[in-house]
């Protein structure tokens, strides 16, 4: 998940994109290469995967790049960039050979790169369901960054050309292995202190600049697109519930220049099954802590930093939680790797990632209409895997 600005594509450069279109996906994988050696115990199951980052902005720069260094079960393999420059400085920067380096139009002749196994999508969030449509149509394993897309549409479209590849899809949920949010899964499922009965979730940054956050060409919307499914994230990995319904408003807007196209914040409250609800903001105006609290009959437990690339902090009504801090890049990385090769699911697929756009979704029309709206019909998808640990 992209915590913080980077990806600032040139207008030519997104124009030229989307002039690809989807029609410039391949028909479909009869040409691979070679079967990906992906059975568990069987021949190749302890090699390095190759990934290729698709967009190399601030996230795959300062975050996926110098956890590739680190990975065990995959490697930085190849890049797709649409700037000579950043083609020759990755090249040199990572020893990447010419062949494993393309751009948006021959992105496609990645079929015939038996080197590349895992294509993670790093792109703004418009540009989502076109290259993870592609790269599954060339027969690789896909990891796409969040949101999943910008429409549930989209959600579905890209779910179903990976399976009809036959190819694991994953979303880069990075916090769904960081150590103080495996803990807020556990302590809220497990229900430690009792069922949860309220959530907290703030997240956001002070946005002064004009960037591709706020073109909703680009980004689908404003901050709830990019920081507030952190907390959407949060609530629901913490309560162990889909929500069933939500209401919510938008903030009164600061900059109606700067904030012409999108929301400059959003807050809105998840309503439970069970009575529990969830409070939740997120704005472009305003550098907020970044918040995730679970408050239950016998006890509380909060992470604050929560949702950043390191230097997170837990603390429970026992007191502090003590974990480390690791590099979760490298770690998610790894451990889609070792899905692939030992044939096992995901634990944050592309459904998850579908269940969170229809979520999005349901605040924004919560907040265009002022009124309560069901999400009954969302995706139920939980990460269960720390429950009962």
């Amino acid at each position: 998940m992209k915590n913080a600005p980077g990806f600032l594509p040139s207008r030519r450069n997104f124009v030229r994109t989307l002039s690809l279109g989807t029609g410039a996906a391949l028909a479909g994988t009869a040409a691979l290469a070679g079967p990906l050696r992906r059975l568990a115990g069987g021949p190749g199951a302890d090699r390095q995967l190759g990934v290729a980052l698709v967009g190399l902005g601030g996230y795959s720069a300062g975050q996926l790049a110098p956890a590739l260094q680190q990975t065990k079960r995959c490697r930085l393999a190849g890049i797709v960039t649409g700037t000579p420059a950043k083609a020759a400085q990755w090249k040199q920067q990572y020893n990447i050979p010419d062949q494993n380096i393309y751009d948006y139009k021959t992105f496609d002749r990645i079929i015939d790169n038996p080197a590349i196994d895992i294509v993670y999508v790093v792109l703004p969030n418009a540009l989502h369901a076109e290259y993870v449509v592609r790269a599954a149509q060339a027969g690789k394993h896909v990891i796409c960054e969040k949101p999943l897309a910008t429409s549930a549409a989209d959600a579905r479209r890209m779910i179903a050309a990976c399976q009809k590849a036959g190819k694991q899809f994953s979303v880069g949920y990075r916090l769904h292995f960081e150590p103080h949010n495996l803990e807020m899964m556990r302590l809220g499922q497990r229900e430690v202190f009792g069922p949860v009965r309220h959530l907290l979730a703030d997240n956001g940054f002070r946005l002064s600049t004009p960037s591709w956050r706020v073109n909703r060409a680009l980004s689908g919307g404003g901050p709830l697109m990019d920081m507030g499914i952190y907390c959407v994230q949060g609530c629901l990995y913490t309560k162990g519930q889909v929500p069933v319904s939500v209401t919510a408003k938008f903030i009164p807007n600061p900059d109606p220049q700067l904030f012409k196209n999108v929301e400059a914040g959003i807050d809105w409250q998840f309503q439970f099954a069970d009575g529990a609800t969830a409070d939740c903001r997120t704005r472009y105006t305003e550098n907020m802590t970044a918040l995730l609290r679970a408050e239950s009959p016998k006890g509380w437990a909060e992470l604050a930093p929560a949702f950043g690339y390191g230097g997170l902090r837990g603390r429970t009504s026992q007191g502090p939680m003590n974990l480390p801090n690791l590099n979760q890049q490298a770690t998610q990385l790894d451990d889609f790797a070792d899905c692939i090769l030992r044939n096992r699911p995901t634990r944050v697929p592309g459904e998850m990632g579908l269940r969170d756009v229809q979520l999005l979704e349901a605040i924004y029309r919560a907040a265009e209409t002022g009124q309560k709206v069901s999400t009954k019909e969302v995706q139920q998808l939980i990460d269960h895997t720390n429950a009962g640990k």
